[in-house]
């Protein structure tokens, strides 16, 4: 029963259909995301305190590669500035505001980053 479960979890969004010969596949085929070189990412570090209870955090959005990879900097960036923080839904969040120490550490490292908002 649980294999079934999983199976079903996968097929989030899937429209219901009443063909006799519809058989459902997965998109699933194993590839992983290449992460694209440095120079060519274009970050975006922006000041976010939405649904936060007031707490500031910096946010880094834009990157294109595997979620290992974005993690990895996540956790160099977290590490140089001593603080918290996470990766999530393609974005790291960094506790604190860290713009200007963080665009000038991805830039160090060779992204294009841009800084958005005030």
């Amino acid at each position: 029963m649980k294999p079934q479960n999983q199976q079903r979890k996968n097929r989030e969004g899937v429209v219901y259909s009443t063909a006799e010969n519809f058989n459902f596949q997965l998109s699933d085929d194993g590839s992983v995301q290449e992460t694209i070189q440095p120079s060519k990412q274009n970050l975006k570090v922006m000041l976010d305190k939405k649904q936060r209870a007031g707490k500031i955090v910096t946010l880094i959005s834009g990157f294109v590669g595997n979620e290992e990879d974005l993690i990895d900097l996540g956790k160099k960036l977290k590490s140089k500035f001593g603080v918290g923080g996470s990766v999530k839904d393609g974005e790291i969040l960094i506790q604190g505001d860290f713009r200007d120490r963080t665009i000038t550490l991805l830039a160090t490292e060779g992204y294009k980053v841009k800084r958005v908002g005030g």
